[in-house]
């Protein structure tokens, strides 16, 4: 084998490794990427334990985020974040009176907004994501069910309640049609709507959540105005329409 023909089969080899290795190469970055997605699939799920919830009765006029008689003379809105603690402490203890006594018997018009702010500064977007599936809860014409489901499962401030996984498991929990559902969550596609209501609350000089205004005007505690008022206090309001 002349000199040049010896120099030519070592490069003809050298090409050869340099392809077998990019072959190599393609099919593990390939093999990996099938073992993200299957791998997961196939390993056995940690069980999601979720707090149930009774549904709304269906008595109630109920159209997207507001509930009550469209035609009472009596408005309240409500801007809170679903995460919020104190949001949390409303719910539980005020808000289900003033359903009783004034939504329920067609006195008061009550509608919620977002004001996802607690996750500014986070990764995770809790308040953002919750936001996101409960209004896709609405456009089943469910969102009282799943704010009564997020409220009942509240874990805290970015501690992973909210996670994803989670706000899925709510929806199945409610029953909701989860391809419709899975199809608005990724999208995220009321995005626009809560920014706007996230706008409406800052507009209306909204500090802190929850915060609730009644015919426009803004609910304070007289014992203390950094404190969320009580029902009676709500009550006693209300008595002045």
């Amino acid at each position: 084998m002349s000199k040049r023909q010896e120099i030519r089969a070592r490069r003809q080899k050298a090409k050869l490794r340099s392809r077998l290795l990019v072959i190599g190469l393609v099919a593990l970055v390939a093999i990996g990427i099938v073992a993200l997605l299957v791998l997961p699939g196939l390993m056995p799920q940690k069980a999601i334990n979720l707090t149930q919830v009774a549904p709304r009765p269906s008595s109630v006029p109920m159209d997207k985020t507001s509930i009550g008689n469209p035609a009472a003379a009596v408005k309240i809105d409500a801007w809170e974040d679903f995460q919020c603690s104190g949001c949390y402490y409303y719910t539980k203890n005020v808000e289900p009176l003033i359903m009783t006594n004034y939504v329920d018997t067609g006195k008061v018009l009550y509608t919620f907004h977002f004001y996802p702010f607690i996750d500014q500064n986070s990764l995770t977007q809790e308040s953002h994501q919750s936001a996101n599936a409960a209004m896709c809860a609405a456009a089943q014409g469910r969102f009282w069910d799943y704010h009564d489901i997020l409220f009942a499962n509240w874990q805290g401030e970015n501690l992973g309640g909210y996670a994803d996984v989670r706000l899925n498991a709510m929806a199945q929990s409610i029953k909701l049609d989860m391809t419709a559902f899975n199809q608005c969550f990724r999208a995220n596609s009321y995005k626009v709507q809560i920014e706007q209501d996230f706008k409406a609350g800052q507009d209306k000089g909204v500090q802190s959540t929850p915060s609730i205004f009644l015919n426009g005007q803004l609910v304070v505690s007289k014992s203390d105005p950094n404190a969320i008022p009580s029902y009676d206090e709500f009550a006693a309001a209300l008595a002045g329409h």
